[in-house]
């Protein structure tokens, strides 16, 4: 029991300074590049501000691939299908809480969309278990039509707003809001102040606080593949499991935070955007990509387990089609709406830990 407990501690650490590094550091840095851009609300948040905050996804689901020969492969793919559910389920309904979110049709329709190609592609792969060259490359296409799309939004759909909101100046008025002689705030503090001592100051040197953020958001995600497959066999889980659950979620509170901040502002359109930006990424990217890398140095085909995933996607396209319901009714995703999405993600936890997954 006592590596069990370690392991835990050791995740808890890890998925804390991951938490503080993706969104003092690499959010921000992306924050910086789309206010350059002047990208619109929607578009920043369903791009650069998903990829930032997905990329310790990314990382676990690399590094799985190549950890004992890809034989917990199936953690990698827990934590983005995991990770996919809780932000569908949580993020958009903590942030609907927050403040309702108004979000126009053809935004709804567009991300809801493409999400659901991705799960059903992810569907069509999962059917043999298998995962060829070419699956990854449909992956990746299917990412590169989306990010097309978005980036020619504003010809689209003239007059979206072009104003980009200040993460920076939100997330301090957050953390300020406290008592400063909190302990908890203080050591934060501490840890941020080390890490910027490596990473410059995200908001001025972007470039610098993004390269240093990637190599931390790799070591950590490395040690939390390790920590939860050594977790799972103590305790006599399937390592998925903890992906599912544990990982998805700890690995989800820099798109969690984000998305908050803000719906806080009052941009719901861009909260819901991130949410579901973050999961077209996860499930195209953060699979696509190291699926292909894994077959350029170990092989032709990739072998996946997906026994404990199969019902989770599912559950995962079941939750898309709830979302778009709540979203086009009165266009308006409310804090009733947002409560329920909350009480369907604990009953998928339940259900998980008890065997389900």
């Amino acid at each position: 029991m006592s590596v069990a407990l370690i392991n835990l501690l050791i995740m808890a650490l890890a998925i804390y300074v991951l938490a503080i590094i993706t969104d003092e550091f690499f959010v921000i840095s992306l924050d910086q590049i789309a206010q350059k851009w002047k990208l619109p609300n929607s578009v920043a948040g369903a791009s650069l501000m998903a990829i930032g905050s997905s990329a310790p996804e990314l990382a676990i689901a690399m590094f799985s691939l190549f950890k004992e020969g890809g034989a917990h492969s199936d953690v990698g793919i827990g934590t983005i299908v995991g990770s996919a559910v809780f932000n569908i389920l949580v993020i958009t309904g903590i942030s609907a809480i927050v403040r309702p979110a108004r979000v126009t049709w053809l935004v709804a329709v567009r991300d809801c969309l493409i999400y659901t190609a991705s799960i059903i592609l992810l569907l069509v792969v999962f059917a043999d278990g298998t995962i060829t060259m070419l699956e990854s490359f449909a992956f990746l296409g299917l990412y590169t039509a989306y990010i097309f799309i978005l980036f020619q939004w504003d010809q689209f759909v003239p007059g979206e707003g072009m104003d980009v909101p200040d993460l920076v100046h939100e997330t301090v008025e957050v953390k300020l809001s406290g008592s400063e002689t909190n302990l908890f705030q203080t050591i934060t503090k501490r840890v941020e102040q080390l890490i910027g001592f490596l990473a410059g100051d995200a908001h001025k040197s972007y470039i610098r606080a993004f390269l240093v953020s990637v190599l931390f958001i790799a070591g950590l995600s490395w040690v939390l593949v390790d920590s939860a497959v050594l977790f799972a066999e103590a305790v006599g889980i399937p390592p998925v499991i903890v992906a599912l659950t544990i990982l998805a979620g700890g690995t989800s509170v820099p798109d969690l935070i984000s998305s908050v901040i803000v719906a806080r502002q009052g941009r719901g359109e861009m909260a819901v955007a991130n949410a579901v930006g973050s999961n077209i990424f996860d499930v195209l990217v953060g699979l696509g990509l190291p699926w292909l890398i894994a077959m350029v140095f170990q092989g032709a085909q990739i072998h996946v387990g997906t026994e404990n995933l199969w019902l989770s996607v599912l559950i995962l396209l079941a939750t898309v089609v709830i979302l778009f319901v709540f979203l086009t009714t009165h266009r308006l995703l409310s804090r009733f709406e947002g409560w329920i999405l909350l009480l369907v993600y604990a009953g998928y936890v339940v259900w998980t830990w008890l065997g389900g997954g």
